[in-house]
């Protein structure tokens, strides 16, 4: 793999940098540097200020309303992006049901829901994970009966992140109860604005409630809205993961936070602040910039690689990447020091001016700590990625 860019991808890049800076609102670009948890409406404005420059879609193919972009161009996209403190954008349509629905949507579900995911008219959610059906997601227990020409659905969803702003979830559910495993399981879109739809918050570590509990009862889906064949949604979990651990590797964020790691560092050796920016931390902020370099090399390989899908490599990124947003977090807290210990997340998300015993910056890194502990979780836990390695990689 050639690791040197050609003067039409640094063009590019220059290109991306410029936009970003011309467009993206100075109260956004706070927000994200500051840890800020982002509204619905922040989402949505640098999204369709993306679509409205037809970037909306990176990584879709131009005939779906995409840039058709090659994956340098999607790579630098992202970490220009994030840089610049742009949000993430909603990957749940855009990484997931998206690239689904274009593998194994029928005409009309792309022809209906596929632009609108780009303007995001809908905002979807992700119904996998249950209680006790979260790593073992083979065992889910919500049921989807065929009733004449419609799907009754009755179970209970969890970690369903976002789903507070959701118009529509992707959802699996068991269509043939006497199947055993991975068999008998459907994917089915499901609206969200109907009855027998209860969304419940989820408190998280830093304060926040991002992810939810989703209870469905009784709630009607048409046929239409069945991905592919009945009975083989598993096919197509396993194909919409792939995409998501892909994602979870998150190279633009690790840069973003490794930016923002390197200016509270300048920050506290400018306060004379220097009980936590001893030599063995220095060291450790060497050590964790290169290996952000060493992901995104590891994510060019995978991304470059148009022999086969994402598969157990997504595993491979998902791990390494979880693992340094987790550090890098751990690493802010660290050099902010005990500015950061008496953390109180009503003083983060208060609609009022911050009002902590210490500096914001300090409260920020608390935050960015206790939420990046979710992502060894999510998107299939670092152990049962390792397991996938060890079986289809290694052959253990």
């Amino acid at each position: 793999m050639d690791l040197t860019w050609t003067p039409e991808e640094r063009a590019f890049r220059e290109e991306v940098r410029a936009f970003v800076l011309a467009k993206l609102p100075a109260s956004l670009r706070a927000k994200t540097f500051a840890h800020h948890r982002l509204k619905r409406e922040d989402y949505m404005t640098w999204h369709r200020l993306l679509a409205a420059q037809g970037w909306g879609a990176p990584s879709w193919p131009i005939e779906y309303g995409g840039t058709g972009w090659n994956p340098l161009q999607r790579l630098i996209f992202e970490i220009e992006c994030f840089k610049a403190g742009a949000p993430r954008l909603l990957p749940f349509g855009l990484g997931m049901i998206g690239p689904v629905l274009m593998k194994y949507g029928s005409p009309a579900q792309k022809d209906r829901f596929l632009s609108r995911i780009i303007t995001v008219e809908d905002w979807w959610c992700q119904g996998y994970s249950e209680p006790g059906s979260g790593s073992d997601l083979a065992s889910l227990k919500t049921r989807a009966e065929r009733v004449g020409d419609r799907y009754v659905i009755n179970g209970q969803k969890t970690w369903t992140t976002l789903a507070h702003h959701a118009d529509w979830m992707f959802c699996l559910a068991r269509t043939d109860p006497a199947a055993k495993a991975q068999r008998g399981i459907s994917m089915i879109l499901i609206d969200m604005k109907q009855p027998g739809v209860q969304v419940r918050p989820i408190k998280t570590l830093d304060g926040s409630a991002e992810v939810n509990e989703v209870w469905l009862e009784n709630v009607e889906a048409p046929v239409e809205n069945l991905i592919g064949e009945e009975n083989a949604g598993w096919t197509y979990a396993k194909y919409l993961l792939g995409h998501e651990r892909s994602g979870i590797a998150g190279i633009g964020h690790c840069h973003r936070e490794l930016a923002i790691l390197k200016s509270l560092a300048e920050r506290m050796m400018a306060s004379g602040e220097s009980v936590s920016l001893n030599p063995r931390v220095r060291d450790a902020i060497n050590r964790v910039e290169a290996q952000v370099l060493a992901l995104e090399m590891m994510v060019l390989r995978v991304a470059t690689d148009d022999t086969t899908e994402p598969g157990p490599k997504a595993s491979i990124l998902k791990i390494r990447g979880s693992e340094l947003q987790m550090e890098l977090a751990k690493l802010q807290m660290q050099v902010a020091g005990a500015e950061s210990w008496p953390y109180d997340p009503e003083w983060m998300f208060a609609e009022s001016a911050f009002h902590g015993p210490g500096p914001e910056y300090a409260a920020a890194a608390a935050a960015a700590y206790f939420d990046m502990r979710k992502t060894a979780i999510y998107g299939g836990t670092n152990e049962v990625q390792k397991g996938i390695i060890a079986k289809q990689i290694i052959g253990v």
